[in-house]
């Protein structure tokens, strides 16, 4: 049975996902990262200038107070000069209101700086995830790359919040405590840093530990948010097979991975204080115990102890602080670390360096002899058909046979691993992805809908189009008349899932949005399936309005809706294995006809 008590002192163990070795990779060029958060930060080197100065002028007022005291009681106090206490009190009093007023003016002008670098961050790790390719996104989790565009970046911002400032104020205190000390007595010095090696071991001992459980503390929330993510996209598939107890013990699971590793990451680090108290407490007593022999030798006066004392103090919170902000930046590093290996993921426009711009005049597609796998195993092989402008390509067969395979080559969302496509005689491959997509419109089985308006819904196929093309494209696709039914008609707001209308509907928004397109070449994934007889013949006379002049690739389960298509080609493990009219096809009373009449007999 596994000791959770005894865990974290053994190296723990991270979950590995498809970024593990850029992760190994980028965890120890923690150097890196801080340099690169470091030129976020120069962008606003004005205002950070500004910062360090009310840093440094707090750090001096913080130190001038135990000095003003000591000074005092030498000069003033053994002396019984009440009139000069006076104006000390008074000179102690104006310190404190400063140093109070340089703490606020680096508090907000820190803030503002923090809060202006994440949204930069935020905005390009958004902008660059928009110009990433579909393989990025099928190998990852999407609540975990939502993670790291929330938990890691708000983690950076709450790091850059306090750790900036806890940093510079201590390295400024420490610096200033140890020439006023050795200036005032090298011995009592020497003394007060006996403590110092101690405290080094401490905090090394400490964030050994507490370094590798950030890192997993940070993975684990990762991951908890992606499955949370997950399931609650597929309630209705948990609740059909009721899955529930099976979900809440797998999200117990990772509940349980992420409590362990926050538990044990917040407690070892929460040692450091404790630590650093104890040893403060050592510090005085050792400096009041030497220093009342020292004064009793006449070798320093009651006030350069009373210095010391209050030094002493303030030198072991630097070095708390210090300590500290060590685990924060740590996790900070963690989340920073997660955020720009996303970043330095090339994105497509990366990819189309060297292409061009495709100028689609005909919209002829070509597929010569095409090869492709996801991984070793090969998904279409020679796969080779042509389509000239205007014509109607349709694919049938078993579930895994290639289909989708096609039109995700197509789109170049992948590239083949040999042959050729060619659009109007030009390789895909020499071509910008924007480019040729621009020439393209889908209609998916599973249609798609952004929470927003039906018209912003219909107008994302050409985002300058007009109200009244927007209409027009809804009458031809033959939504016009249930969006006039609408309560607010085409500014009626939907979610992103569609609550309000039916599936035939969002189809016929979908084949709407793709009418005002207007493109070269159209893509049909089995639009018409699981949809109603009535519907259907609605969705089929848009359908008629949308392929007409248009080169279509046209994939479908029901056979009824392509039997006007000008070539029907057959998939089967990959391999064309039939190709022709439907026609020929049942002619040759192959899988197509024998598909052809058992769905014509149900």
């Amino acid at each position: 049975m596994r000791n959770e008590w005894t865990e974290p002192f053994r190296q723990p163990k991270l979950n590995t996902d498809p970024d593990s070795t850029e992760k190994k990779k980028r965890a120890e060029d923690w150097q890196g990262t801080l340099k690169r958060i470091w030129s976020y930060l120069m962008a606003h080197r004005r205002m950070l200038f500004m910062v360090i100065l009310m840093i440094t002028l707090s750090s001096l007022l913080a130190l001038a107070g135990p000095l003003i005291v000591g000074l005092s009681i030498d000069n003033f106090l053994v002396d019984g000069n009440m009139e000069m206490i006076v104006y000390v009190l008074l000179a102690l009093g104006v310190v404190y209101i400063l140093h109070a007023a340089t703490v606020f003016l680096q508090h907000f002008w820190m803030v503002s700086i923090s809060q202006k670098t994440v949204y930069t961050i935020r905005t390009g790790l958004f902008d660059h995830m928009q110009k990433l390719p579909i393989p990025f996104f099928d190998r990852r989790q999407h609540g975990e790359l939502m993670s790291r565009l929330t938990n890691d970046i708000e983690n950076i911002s709450n790091t850059l919040n306090s750790s900036v400032i806890q940093i510079f104020q201590s390295v400024l205190t420490l610096a200033g405590i140890l020439i006023v000390m050795l200036y005032l007595s090298p011995l009592l010095t020497l003394i007060t840093l006996i403590i110092v090696p101690l405290m080094i071991a401490g905090m090394k001992w400490i964030t050994k530990r507490t370094g590798p459980l950030f890192k997993a503390q940070q993975q684990n929330l990762g991951e908890m948010n992606g499955y949370v993510q997950e399931t609650m996209s597929g309630q209705r598939i948990i609740k059909s097979f009721s899955q529930e107890e099976r979900v809440m013990r797998e999200f117990d699971e990772k509940n349980q991975n992420l409590r362990l590793s926050g538990f044990w990451a917040q407690t070892i680090s929460g040692f450091i204080p404790k630590l650093m108290n104890m040893l403060n407490n050592v510090s005085f007593a050792v400096i009041a115990g030497v220093g009342g022999l020292l004064a009793l030798q006449n070798m320093v006066t009651i006030g350069v102890i009373v210095i010391f004392a209050e030094y002493a103090r303030q030198f072991t919170r630097p070095l708390n602080d210090l300590a500290n902000q060590f685990n924060v930046l740590l996790s900070a590093i963690a989340g920073a670390e997660r955020v720009f290996s996303i970043m330095d993921e090339k994105d497509e426009l990366h990819e189309d360096e060297g292409t061009e711009e495709l100028p689609i005049s005909e919209g002829r597609i070509a597929f010569e002899n095409v090869r492709f796998g996801y991984g070793e195993e090969v998904t279409i092989n020679n796969v080779s058909f042509a389509a000239d402008k205007g014509e109607t390509v349709a694919f049938v067969g078993p579930t895994g046979a290639g289909k989708t395979t096609i039109i995700s080559l197509l789109s170049r969302f992948y590239d083949p691993d040999q042959g050729a496509i060619l659009i109007d005689g030009k390789d895909i491959r020499q071509v910008k992805k924007e480019s040729l997509r621009r020439h393209m419109a889908f209609v998916l089985q599973d249609s798609f809908l952004f929470a927003g308006t039906i018209r912003e819904n219909i107008r994302y196929g050409k985002l300058q189009a007009a109200d009244k093309e927007v209409e027009q494209a809804a009458e031809l696709a033959n939504a016009y008349s249930f969006i006039a039914k609408m309560p607010d008609g085409f500014d009626t707001k939907i979610d992103a899932e569609g609550g309000g209308i039916s599936q035939g509907q969002k189809q016929l928004l979908s084949i709407a949005r793709a009418l005002l397109a207007d493109p070269a070449i159209l893509v049909l994934d089995e639009a018409t399936s699981s949809i109603d007889t009535i519907t259907e013949l609605k969705i089929q006379e848009a359908l008629r309005r949308l392929m007409h002049g248009r080169t279509s690739i046209v994939i479908a389960h029901r056979l009824n809706t392509i039997r006007e298509a000008d070539h029907i080609i057959v998939l089967q493990e990959g391999s064309v294995t039939e190709a022709g009219s439907h026609e020929q096809l049942l002619e040759t009373k192959g899988f197509y006809a024998d598909l052809f009449y058992s769905q014509k007999l149900s």
